[in-house]
């Protein structure tokens, strides 16, 4: 699966309506075929994680970004299944503590990301500081427009002491939202998940498309790529960022530590 059509060049020109968020154009199977398609690429993660812990070498990080229910943590429950989670950890930030909101913005980030030989994803991150601050004026926009390019240093800084970076925009269409909040209300074990505050997110749609435009457009980058996966069909989104996943830790050409000298003189009695 060649997952660099959802990858979004440096300095590209994103145009969110052209970006069809039902294609399944990597993929010529049906759901059934897709879900049956996921154990596979989940064996061969689980056995990369270990590899990564292993070895205590690489760092890797995963952004996941999206609308409200577009599917942040369906992905991270069935794309990560079966790893130990020795070695993954998932970070997730809320609205700001009062101990936060004393820092800068980048303070409670840092301390979440991964130490070598760890995945550490993140549900959701800092570029809430460009994206919800900006929709809901928060800030000047004085403020949030210079955050871009203290996003890309920090990114930077990150790449260039070894992490690996790799952030996923999971595209919803405004319907796909509308079925899934539906859903939320419709099914008494999914009635927790349900906010009256999504309802009023919603109504800033347009605001929130256009801010997450500018994020594409200006931080997607050779060091930390962002990727627009398609993800109104959850399975495929499943498999989309499993391939780019996959590919990036085998492309780090991990070994396995070498064992002790003399162990295969070793008779365990």
């Amino acid at each position: 699966m060649n997952t660099d059509r959802y990858r979004v060049a440096p300095d590209s020109k994103i145009d969110l309506t052209a970006w069809d968020p039902d294609d399944k154009h990597l993929f010529d199977g049906d759901k059934q075929a897709g879900e049956a398609a996921l154990p596979a690429l989940s064996k061969r993660l689980e056995a990369l994680q270990e590899l990564l812990y292993a070895e205590g070498k690489h760092k890797v990080l995963i952004v996941l970004q999206g609308m409200d229910t577009a599917g942040k943590d369906g992905t991270i429950r069935h794309v990560f299944e079966g790893v130990n989670p020795q070695g993954v950890r998932v970070a997730s930030f809320k609205a700001p503590t009062p101990l936060e909101l004393a820092h800068d913005y980048l303070w409670r980030i840092h301390q979440q990301t991964p130490a070598r030989g760890q995945i550490v994803i993140f549900n959701r991150s800092h570029y809430e500081d460009v994206l919800v601050v900006r929709v809901h004026n928060l800030v000047p926009p004085e403020v949030w427009k210079r955050r871009y390019e203290q996003i890309n240093a920090f990114e930077r800084q990150l790449a260039e002491e070894g992490t690996t970076i790799l952030k996923f925009f999971l595209h919803i269409s405004k319907d796909e939202q509308k079925q899934r909040l539906q859903e939320r209300l419709d099914e008494p074990e999914k009635r927790w998940k349900f906010s009256t505050g999504d309802l009023a997110e919603r109504k800033l749609w347009g605001d929130y498309q256009t801010a997450y435009t500018a994020v594409l457009e200006k931080t997607s980058t050779g060091h930390a790529p962002w990727y627009i996966v398609p993800a109104n069909r959850k399975w495929y989104r499943n498999l989309v960022i499993s391939h780019v996943i996959i590919e990036a830790l085998e492309g780090l050409n991990m070994r396995y530590p070498a064992p002790e000298a003399g162990l295969d003189q070793i008779v365990i009695e």
